[in-house]
């Protein structure tokens, strides 16, 4: 049976108006799809960079230069942070511009609010005279001035020879002023040598790392 046009018409209308409940319905659930998508702050970082070299600034004088494969940044996090899990390279620098200290990590954490670094996996460190730290987590907080980790670390120094500390240590950020903890009975102390300094603590120094030395092996 053939339709005239009219009939044709009248059918086609027919068709989109029982069709349009379907395209609202359709139209709402994909609507509520996107309402529905649920934005983690804690979990997905709001910038993600690759290749990243970074020179860090304080009171306008350049201080510090990050090397790393990632960066992620969660700045929407409770506690804000930058993410760097693909290895980290990082150099402090004096007011001259001399590197001062060599920080590397498999993988790090700076939280900005805090003002405090983790780093976690291979950590190695060399400070101004030469001396290597190696231990497995280690801790920087810039607002109090202090390097930490409660992991055993091991120091190779060129003048004291290899020194290790069971229960981690503290130091200054220069990594030139440390205190070692949990070695024998008490810890060991090991501290820079300024010019015209006391030589009878000097000596007291070096015979508690030799008496320290004795009771490891």
């Amino acid at each position: 049976m053939k339709l005239g046009s009219r009939q044709t018409c009248l059918l086609g209308v027919a068709i989109a108006i029982f069709a349009i409940p379907f395209l609202f319905a359709s139209c709402k659930k994909e609507v509520k799809n996107a309402v529905d998508f649920h934005y983690d702050s804690e979990q997905t970082p709001t910038v993600n960079t690759d290749s990243v070299t970074m020179l860090i600034s304080d009171s306008g004088i350049i201080r510090y230069k990050v090397i790393t494969q990632t960066w992620e940044m969660f700045n929407e996090a409770k506690d804000p942070h930058s993410y760097f899990p693909d290895k980290v390279y990082l150099e402090q620098y004096d007011t001259l511009f001399n590197i001062v200290v060599v920080v590397k990590a498999d993988t790090a954490w700076n939280y900005s609010r805090r003002k405090l670094w983790r780093l976690k996996g291979n950590v190695f460190i060399r400070n101004v005279v030469g001396e290597t730290f190696t231990t497995e987590e280690l801790f920087w907080d810039q607002q109090k001035a202090k390097i930490y980790s409660d992991k055993p670390v091991e120091v190779n120094s060129p003048n004291k020879g290899i020194l290790r500390g069971k229960n981690g240590f503290e130091s200054n950020q220069n990594m030139t002023d440390y205190e070692f903890k949990g070695v024998g009975n008490s810890p060991v102390y090991v501290r820079e040598q300024q010019e015209g300094g006391n030589s009878d603590t000097v000596k007291a120094e070096e015979k508690t790392d030799k008496a320290t030395e004795e009771k490891m092996q």
